[in-house]
């Protein structure tokens, strides 16, 4: 048996229809804050210093990573080229 429901209704009238709570201020405030801290954070972004966090002191320079990249995908361009 299978009974199949189609509603025509807002999501406003489905929320209070279920009794859920009306979040929307609290969801409004919540995102004015996080783009306050988020444009207050923007000053002292630094992209390098972001990638030295990530890669850690022990990481190669960004010279050597992109000369492995390179590589890597040269080798693998030859290797397409010699199976043709």
């Amino acid at each position: 048996m299978r009974i199949k429901v189609d509603l025509d209704t807002t999501p406003e009238e489905l929320r209070r229809f279920f009794g859920l709570p009306d979040v929307q201020p609290l969801q409004e405030e919540v995102m004015k804050r996080m783009r306050e801290r988020m444009l207050e954070g923007l000053d002292q972004y630094d992209p390098a210093a972001l990638f030295r966090q990530v890669m850690g002191p022990s990481a190669p320079g960004f010279e050597s990573l992109q000369k492995a990249f390179w590589d890597a995908f040269s080798q693998s361009q030859g290797k397409d080229d010699k199976e043709r």
